[in-house]
């Protein structure tokens, strides 16, 4: 009788875990692991003479971001004034490289006044369309006031703006944009123009006020 009794215990104990395991494997099948993509983030700041008093806070803001970023992903940095020019590419980790990069370019030059922000915008694009083809998440975040001035042909054209972002979104589908730090009325502007083409998921605007907030929007916009 004691035997049998230990013979049913191991065989309900085996079933038991025969059970068990096939509830476990069958939970593993179905848990979905979620690949990582690393992200080229391109920065484009506005380092004209009219928007001097707001550097400091801007690179700060760039910093912040790029110390939210993996390892693994991409900066590259471009500088808005009366010409646009890379001035930093790489590990968003490099403080010190990507602190003196800004230092040295972004200095006050009076005759620095306008503000190339259009040319800025296709060289952005380019960086973005070029670093999508090597595996990466492209993302462009612009920082300043969006203000046109100086060179006409050189300043940001707002009728064909969502017309050059859509091209870039049929080759790169999952590319977002950030605006920070204009006025609200030239973000509103932004949010008419490019919310049809990026929807709201993968286009954040946002003042200096709310700029804690919207750096958790874009993380989660770029996989994070």
């Amino acid at each position: 009788m004691k035997l049998n009794k230990r013979v049913i215990t191991v065989v309900l104990l085996i079933l038991g875990l025969l059970i068990a395991g096939k509830l476990i494997w069958s939970g593993l099948k179905r848990l979905k692991v979620d690949e990582f993509h690393p992200a080229a983030v391109i920065f484009v700041m506005d380092s004209s003479a009219s928007n001097q008093k707001r550097i400091p806070a801007e690179k700060k803001m760039l910093r912040q971001i790029c110390n939210l970023l993996d390892p693994e992903d991409q900066i590259k940095i471009l500088k808005v004034s009366e010409d646009s020019y890379l001035i930093y590419e790489g590990s968003p980790m490099n403080g010190s490289a990507i602190n003196k990069a800004m230092n040295a370019f972004t200095k006050f030059e009076p005759k620095d006044y306008g503000t190339a922000y259009g040319l800025a915008m296709k060289k952005a694009f380019s960086h973005a369309l070029n670093m999508k083809k090597l595996g990466y998440v492209p993302a462009i975040v612009v920082i300043g006031d969006l203000e046109n001035e100086g060179a006409v042909e050189k300043q940001i054209n707002w009728d064909t703006l969502d017309a050059q972002t859509a091209n870039v979104k049929q080759q790169a589908p999952d590319v977002s944009m950030m605006f920070l730090d204009a006025h609200p009325q030239k973000l509103d502007l932004v949010k008419e123009k490019l919310t049809p083409v990026l929807g709201e998921e993968h286009l954040i605007v946002s003042p200096e006020q709310n700029f804690d907030k919207s750096i958790r929007r874009f993380l989660k916009a770029i996989g994070r």
